[in-house]
């Protein structure tokens, strides 16, 4: 059973050179692209929820803290929580013409999915 702290390293297990420098696997965090190249696409979700709707916002590229800054703005201004994380954005809520909207605002590329 691997520790989580040494997950990402490679190869040497153990060694006893007391200049040994682990190899590490590089986690390459992706560039946020500015908002005119997202390309962004707004959907209703009712999987997996219990029967209840959320707003869908898929496609973002960059990194953590900046879907994490983008789902802030747009869970204050729909007034609801929702949830930031791995390229998507959660609105608790059909809220999708407010969201696309939002995002037309401020510049970004969206497309609305589905019915």
């Amino acid at each position: 059973m691997m520790s989580k702290k040494n997950k990402n390293i490679t190869g040497v297990v153990y060694s006893t050179n007391p200049e040994f420098a682990y190899d590490y696997e590089q986690q390459d965090e992706l560039e946020t692209l500015p908002p005119k190249q997202q390309d962004l696409r707004v959907q209703l979700d009712k999987k997996q929820r219990g029967g209840k709707a959320v707003t869908l916002v898929t496609g973002f590229v960059g990194k953590e803290e900046d879907i994490a800054a983008l789902g802030k703005f747009l869970k204050q201004k729909c007034g609801v929580g929702g949830s930031a994380k791995d390229g998507e954005i959660l609105i608790q809520g059909d809220f999708r013409d407010k969201v696309i909207e939002l995002l037309k605002q401020n510049e970004y590329k969206v497309k609305k999915v589905g019915g």
